[in-house]
């Protein structure tokens, strides 16, 4: 008695399988794309950027070389992100665990998704935003931050007339970050085993120490990953900086409420670029070098904790 064969099934398997070969190969396509795209910007940042190496004062807005001019660059734009993370860090930590284990789930979603939408915002209407209303807004706190605790470093002053300061282009580029810190943050908290919750609750922990017990170490490398990628994504902002923070030269200064403020790559560039010619515009493009490695780095970098915490798990 011979067996029959299905050609429905037949067909439907055929069918999967060439479907899985498209998309497999269409994925791999868009991987190597990605690669193509990033490898021709970098060749070109090295290409247009090495020329600059040469440069001398007028075409390096004073500067006796190239280096000179990129790190106080750099340094501003290093510490601008950083006020942002501080800033930001509690915000996500506080509003993933919110939105993962204690709003209801009629309030969570809602919640999450307006945080979502803060990632549609386009930049200049928060450069705007943060001109217009929250510099203003922030001159009272400035100068009490240099009355109570000018000691600090960072509150020496003078307090900055306009608000215009780098605690403003820090507090502006919190928000910007905020949701991505925020969503990959949610996710990872969510994705804590429930028996390691169900069991600290069983010993008597009080939710908050059944977070810190059990959420916590299990997102540690995901909460880190999840700060790194916030980290890039400010290190890298242009337009909002530019409109908001007031520069008064290429200098190095921790103090972040006075108008005497770092600069920083992104908005150097944007301002300076309509005005510079010949070396200039190299010393520009090296400068945009520096920032793309910059942020490689800091991204690679959190790309690799994040693979590393889920060989881990």
């Amino acid at each position: 008695m011979s067996a029959t064969v299905d050609p429905t099934s037949t067909d439907l398997t055929g069918n999967s399988r060439v479907g899985d070969t498209i998309f497999s190969r269409t994925a791999l396509l868009g991987a190597l794309l990605v690669i193509a795209f990033l490898a021709g910007v970098g060749t070109f940042l090295v290409v247009q950027g090495l020329p600059a190496l040469g440069a001398h004062e007028e075409q390096t807005w004073g500067k006796s070389s190239v280096w000179t001019l990129v790190a106080p660059l750099l340094f501003g734009t290093v510490l601008a992100s950083l006020v942002a993370m501080v800033i930001v860090t509690p915000l996500a930590i506080g509003l993933g665990l919110v939105i993962s284990h204690y709003a209801p789930r009629r309030l969570a979603k809602p919640v999450g998704f307006l945080v979502d939408l803060l990632a549609a915002v386009p930049s200049v209407v928060f450069g705007l935003w943060g001109l217009i209303v929250l510099a203003p807004y922030l001159k009272p706190f400035h100068e009490f931050l240099v009355d109570y605790f000018g000691w600090i470093p960072f509150f020496d002053g003078p307090a900055s007339a306009t608000g215009r300061t780098i605690l403003t282009a820090g507090i502006v580029l919190a928000l910007m970050a905020l949701p991505i810190v925020t969503a990959i943050m949610r996710e990872i908290f969510a994705q804590t085993p429930r028996a390691h919750e169900e069991a600290a609750l069983a010993l008597g922990a009080t939710r908050w120490e059944m977070i810190r017990l059990a959420v916590f170490p299990y997102a540690r490398s995901g909460m880190v990953a999840a700060l790194m990628l916030g980290l890039g994504r400010a290190l890298g902002e242009t337009m909002a900086v530019a409109m908001v923070l007031s520069t008064t030269g290429i200098i190095v200064s921790l103090d972040i409420v006075s108008s005497a403020n770092s600069n920083t790559i992104a908005a150097f560039i944007a301002r300076s670029f309509k005005e510079a010619s010949g070396t200039s515009v190299n010393v520009l493009i090296f400068a945009g070098l520096a920032l793309f490695v910059l942020t490689f780095a800091v991204n690679f970098l959190g790309r690799w904790i994040a693979t590393r915490g889920v060989a881990k798990g």
